[in-house]
């Protein structure tokens, strides 16, 4: 056989090797030029039938389609790994859920991360575990590690308020939510019921402590942003209502009605020793007896107790003191000051003295918390410094520096003022006095 007819034996042979999408050329054509790969179009990857065996259509830059004696198609990547430079395949899906639109479009997003040294499969993998991991950090999750830290700078009964409000209205909808998946629709949307009852204070506080919830989020790196920073625009701005005192000389009316009032002995105590130190509902009802230094006459009430979280020291007036005599024999051997009726062992519960004072005729008229307020206002009034009164009412000084230095510095001439205070009171109570020394007694016991 000659030259030329052996070439064109071999060539013909190579040709009819090539890939069935190759459009068949002339022999010398099919000997000279390199092998090129037909894209697939729409019809054939329709059409493509099954076969007893698995095989690949190809629509080249590693793109095939791979139809599989079940029937299935299937969309494969192939390509060098980067780093070990072995071959790998990565699935794009199955047609025709993947279009060959759709495959394309992953082939050369993927092809671009090669371009940078990126391994797909472990783009991939890292991508499904971020998604997983944003997935587990629910509204839940998170607000409990924000709660574990806002806690500790807060009292035990203002932490119970928070967890409580967040439990009620936004845990059981969105507690499962991804933090991330959290729109402003959807929460306004679950706390338009509560705002809907009016209770648009209510409504404030849970938006400003979700709010802190997102924030921790952003600090820590959990979400990019807030999306929730605006949602109290949504609602109603709630009125402002203080807490509703007396005015000074309504006091006598105070103590009148506490002297006649047909309540407990440790309830009406409890009134009476809030009104002395100026103290809040809480701090007033957990009162404990390590906490008071009989020598020195003062009671100090520990951070953790406060609002605050700072130390609070109160100078004790003789009538003060003259309420802890006349307690000593009730609870003298427990813990607390003023126990609870139902659970000795317990304190007071912190809403006592305002129930009592409803009852006595007060409602609407005065809380106790009001009470504070009365006592600021008498004290001001009488010309009393106003940074005394304020210390005396444990509000923290914008300057902490100064703040730390006043509560030493006042703290004798606090003592003077309280002693004032607690002179007023007796005074309120038209000189309805004992002779024993125990004036304060007499007022709230009636004897």
């Amino acid at each position: 056989m000659s030259f030329k007819n052996r070439l064109a034996t071999s060539t013909s042979s190579l040709c009819s090797n090539t890939h069935s999408n190759i459009e068949q050329k002339p022999y010398f054509w099919c000997y000279y030029m390199p092998r090129k790969t037909v894209p697939l179009s729409s019809t054939q990857v329709k059409q493509a039938k099954v076969k007893e065996k698995e095989y690949n259509l190809v629509d080249g830059g590693g793109l095939a389609l791979r139809i599989k004696p079940n029937g299935s198609k299937l969309w494969i990547f192939n390509y060098y790994r980067p780093i070990t430079k072995k071959r790998a395949n990565l699935g794009f899906g199955t047609y025709p859920e993947v279009s060959l639109a759709d495959a394309r479009r992953k082939r050369e997003e993927n092809r671009q991360l090669l371009a940078q040294g990126i391994d797909p499969k472990q783009h991939r993998e890292e991508q499904q575990r971020q998604i997983l991991e944003e997935n587990s950090q629910t509204l839940q999750r998170v607000l409990e590690r924000w709660f574990e830290v806002k806690k500790t700078s807060i009292t035990a009964h203002y932490a119970e308020d928070i967890i409580r409000s967040l439990r009620n209205h936004i845990l059981p909808k969105l507690g499962q939510w991804p933090l991330h998946k959290l729109t402003a629709p959807l929460v306004i949307d679950t706390l338009k019921p509560l705002a809907n009852t009016g209770k648009l204070e209510a409504v404030k506080r849970v938006t400003q402590r979700l709010n802190e919830v997102m924030v921790y989020a952003v600090n820590t790196g959990i979400v990019h942003h807030n999306p929730l920073a605006g949602i109290r625009h949504a609602f109603e701005t709630p009125k402002v209502t203080n807490n509703p005192t007396l005015k000074p000389e309504e006091l006598p009316e105070l103590m009148q009605a506490l002297y006649k009032a047909n309540i407990r002995l440790v309830t009406r105590y409890l009134i009476a020793w809030q009104l002395h130190t100026m103290t809040r509902p809480g701090e007033a009802a957990g009162a404990r007896w390590d906490e008071i230094d009989s020598e020195q006459g003062v009671w100090l009430i520990p951070p953790e107790r406060m609002k605050k979280r700072r130390e609070h020291i109160i100078p004790l007036s003789p009538q003060a003191l003259d309420l802890l005599k006349a307690m000593k024999p009730i609870s003298g051997k427990g813990e607390y000051i003023f126990p609870s009726d139902i659970h000795p062992r317990k304190h007071a519960n912190n809403s006592t003295a305002n129930v009592a004072l409803k009852r006595m005729g007060f409602k609407g008229r005065l809380t106790a918390h009001g009470m504070r307020a009365l006592a600021s206002t008498t004290l001001n009034e009488q010309g009393f410094d106003s940074d005394l009164v304020e210390a005396a009412l444990a509000h923290v000084d914008k300057n902490a520096v100064r703040g730390a230095y006043n509560r030493a510095q006042y703290l004798k001439r606090r003592s003077v003022m309280m002693n004032w205070w607690s002179e007023r009171i007796e005074q309120a109570a038209k000189g309805n006095l004992t002779h024993n020394g125990q004036k304060a007694l007499k007022l709230v016991n009636g004897l």
